[in-house]
């Protein structure tokens, strides 16, 4: 008999709808029946491409021995992380505060009726195994842990609730904003940065978008090529890897290896949609066609499994097929053989590595490129044309007989957040490839969320099945002011305008700390929770207070608008004791730490629509990160003061740097001048 998750939208929590645990989803009735049973509740913290999310359900929740125990001394919950981003916060924290350790999922936490955890870990077994308890023997004494020394339970929670509220910043009203800190973490990520291979650190490795994007502005912005070359060669690397799925587009979550060979194999939203943009600006910097081909085929992958017929991206594709890992992706030289002609696998085989030993637990093969195209070419006397032509039949055959296998589940809810990073990447590789279906792809993804998820002021959290629910975080309002920023400079609406003010506006009517400045992670009228965070590192995700600091400070230039300049800043007064301690944690703050010290230029090309392509262009061709450059035709109506300037027969260019507004220019050279500091042209 199912349980009360199947009366839930999320994928992930219907995963588990027909198990034998009496899971109940996060909520009143779930905390309620805690308190009255005076039972300790279990948590679970899970998604739906989790791979060990996946083992222990088949090996612990599908069982109906340790169901049972389960049942009879626990509320048992289960939450999917990408809904409630909010209660993962906490409880991740939590965890590595009990168990000093990290954290990750599965998240297995034990409460009290009253939301304080007491003992948590990761992953369990059944049995005891991996030096881990198993539950079978962890349930009960956990059970009668809780019943015979509340007394203790309490006194730790008091200890873990003043820890929670003490790791939230710490301002310093002494404190004056200075670029030090900025210098500090481009030194910091050289001392880390892996120069055989690119990233940061040993394995497992993960793309760290953010760092990557610190490097390159950084570089811009401080003539230091060095550190560019960082993101530069690490982009390369990774698109040679198996991390990159060198037959259909788009990257997987990590790499378990140091060389990026090997995949943790699910794909998230949120890795893409800023990698798409990295690669837009590897582009610009290099000329390198491999990196147009990468954020194509992104684009298509993206297209062909990731996008609803409405217009909002899905979440992610699994790990596992049929319960294993990569089995979907992997290959052996065979099966290769036999679907290709002799001509075509004399080429993949040296191409993808195929002529190496297994790389994929000692048996497959997962495809990288062991050996440059033009290298094989030149071995079997081929042009690069040729071979070219070859590698895509062939690359086009394998596609063909890999969708005939049973392929990886998709995570179809569609989120605001992760939807905003695909549409700022979206839109921003539009601009630069000269895409406009593209562009149209991110404004479809824009209408859809205003249309579905925006209700009555406010934005909620995660759609699927036509159900728009949750009250939406941060990140969701950070992300999508961020998101529209860019979209307006690949193709301006007036609405996308009107948009972002409203999601500024709730910002700082919603989700500001008065007292202290910076952003919670809730809204004030969330549901009360034992911890209310107010983050600023980056995670996985950017850093919601970061991003809102950036986006903020763009569109309080863009339109002159001094109150979001104030908030931006009281969130890096905020947060900057921490960034200087650790400044290479926090390179989203840093970013808009930038940008206040040196504010963005911003540009408003007016004129005709026939006249723009050339500045179009010129724009594009150029890596400008501190510019914000707005092309708005003549004709244009219901325009912000600041964005209404005068029509003319022919193209001018208008450019702030600050509150120092410059005479306009009439050519893109002299507009590309300014934008490069040129003190006058």
């Amino acid at each position: 008999m199912p349980n009360r998750l199947s009366q839930e939208t999320s994928p992930y929590l219907l995963q588990h709808a027909d198990n034998p645990v009496d899971w109940l989803p996060w909520g009143e009735e779930a905390l309620t029946l805690a308190r009255q049973q005076d039972k300790p509740i279990l948590l679970s913290i899970g998604y739906s491409a989790c791979h060990w999310c996946h083992v222990m359900a088949h090996e612990s929740f599908e069982d109906a021995e340790v169901a049972g125990l389960m049942n009879a001394n626990f509320v048992n919950i289960k939450i999917d992380r990408e809904e409630r981003p909010d209660l993962d916060h906490i409880y991740q924290h939590a965890h590595q505060l009990i168990a000093r350790r990290g954290g990750g999922w599965p998240l297995t936490m034990f409460l009290t009726p009253e939301q304080a955890p007491f003992f948590s870990g990761t992953y369990f077994p059944k049995q005891a195994r991996y030096q881990m308890p198993g539950l079978l023997d962890l349930l009960p004494k956990i059970a009668e842990y809780y019943h015979g020394h509340k007394d203790e339970i309490t006194a730790q929670n008091a200890k873990l609730v003043a820890a929670l509220e003490s790791s939230s910043s710490t301002p310093d009203s002494e404190a004056k904003l200075a670029p030090a800190p900025l210098d500090d973490a481009a030194r910091d990520l050289a001392g880390n940065f892996d120069r055989v291979w690119g990233g940061f650190g040993r394995e497992p490795k993960f793309p760290r978008p953010t760092e990557l994007e610190f490097c390159m502005r950084y570089a811009a912005a401080n003539d230091r090529d060095d550190v560019g070359e960082m993101a530069v060669f690490t982009l390369h690397k990774m698109e040679q890897g198996g991390i990159y799925d060198q037959l259909a587009g788009g990257f997987c979550r990590y790499s378990v290896d140091a060389h990026w060979a090997i995949p943790h194999f699910e794909k998230m939203l949120y890795d893409n949609g800023p990698l798409l943009g990295l690669y837009a600006d590897a582009y610009v910097l290099t000329g390198h066609g491999r990196f147009r081909q990468v954020a194509q085929e992104t684009v298509g992958w993206l297209t062909r499994e990731m996008r609803d017929v409405a217009g909002g991206f899905y979440s992610a594709l699994d790990a596992d097929t049929e319960h294993e890992e990569g089995k979907f992706y992997v290959w052996t030289p065979e099966e290769v053989r036999a679907l290709l002609t002799p001509d075509e696998f004399a080429l993949v085989s040296p191409h993808y590595g195929l002529d190496l030993p297994p790389n994929f637990e000692g048996k497959h093969w997962h495809f990288i490129i062991a050996k440059p195209l033009d290298e094989v070419a030149k071995g079997l006397n081929l042009s690069i044309e040729s071979a070219q032509q070859v590698l895509a039949s062939a690359r086009q055959k394998l596609s063909a007989a890999r969708a005939k296998r049973v392929c990886p589940g998709r995570d179809d809810k569609v989120l605001s957040s992760w939807n905003a990073l695909m549409i700022k990447g979206l839109a921003h590789a539009a601009r630069v490839f000269g895409q406009p279906s593209w562009a149209l792809l991110a404004q479809q993804a824009v209408d859809f969320i205003r249309r579905e998820m925006w209700r009555e002021g406010r934005l909620l959290a995660t759609y699927k099945d036509g159900q728009a629910r949750l009250n939406a975080y941060l990140d969701d309002y950070a992300f999508l002011l961020d998101a529209l920023l860019e979209l307006m400079q690949t193709e301006f609406r007036p609405e996308d305008v009107r948009f972002a003010q409203d999601l500024a506006e709730r910002l700082l009517a919603q989700f500001e700390d008065a007292a202290h400045g910076g952003f919670f992670f809730t809204s004030h009228d969330h549901e009360t929770l034992l911890h209310r965070p107010k983050p600023g590192p980056d995670q996985a995700t950017p850093s919601g207070n970061g991003v809102a600091a950036f986006a903020l400070q763009r569109l309080g230039h863009l339109l002159g608008e001094v109150r979001y300049l104030d908030a931006a800043e009281r969130v890096l007064t905020s947060f900057y004791p921490s960034i200087a301690a650790q400044p290479s944690g926090y390179t989203t703050l840093l970013m808009a730490l930038k940008e206040n010290l040196a504010p963005p230029d911003i540009v408003v090309v007016r004129g005709p629509v026939a006249g723009m392509g050339a500045w179009r262009e010129a724009i594009s061709a150029n890596y400008l990160p501190n510019s914000l450059a707005l092309f708005v035709p003549n004709g244009m109506q219901d325009l912000p003061a600041a964005l209404a300037k005068p029509e003319t027969p022919t193209v001018n260019a208008w450019v702030c740097k600050g509150v120092n507004c410059l005479p306009a220019v009439a050519t893109p050279e002299a507009l590309i001048a300014l934008c490069n500091g040129a003190a006058d042209v």
